[in-house]
């Protein structure tokens, strides 16, 4: 099984997520990018478009079981949504331009190089639940 739900920002949002969230745990990707773990069940999205004046945020998901399973992402930038919300289900063949995720992060500028897609150049596969980029 794979669950997550996390906002991830650029590096020069970092500082505005920091001040509108505290208490907030923000845990470096690489590519110039922090991921913060969502773990309430119910997340508010409205302060992020606030948050994506200094620098691009996006909300991500992702939820799979067997190799199915759910993905969304979202992106706000200067206060406005530039990107979704975008979501594929199980049952729907992926887009073109990939996935929901891997789109968000193109959009925050990440490169895939030689890895699979942005999401695995920038190590979201390497913890299996959100609760565990807490302990990262």
């Amino acid at each position: 099984m794979y669950c997550l739900r996390a906002v991830v920002v650029t590096e020069s949002a970092r500082s505005r997520l920091l001040d509108s969230a505290e208490g907030t745990r923000l845990v470096p990707l690489g590519q110039n990018l922090w991921l913060m773990p969502v773990t309430e069940a119910r997340f508010d999205t409205g302060p992020l478009a606030g948050c994506s004046e200094h620098g691009a945020v996006a909300y991500v998901e992702a939820e799979y079981f067997g190799g199915a399973g759910t993905q969304s992402a979202q992106v706000w930038e200067h206060g406005e949504t530039v990107l979704g919300p975008l979501r594929v289900d199980e049952d729907e063949p992926g887009p073109a331009e990939g996935s929901p995720i891997s789109q968000a992060l193109r959009r925050l500028g990440v490169l895939k190089g030689d890895h699979f897609d942005e999401f695995d150049a920038v190590g979201l596969g390497r913890h299996r639940n959100t609760d565990d980029w807490l302990s990262a």
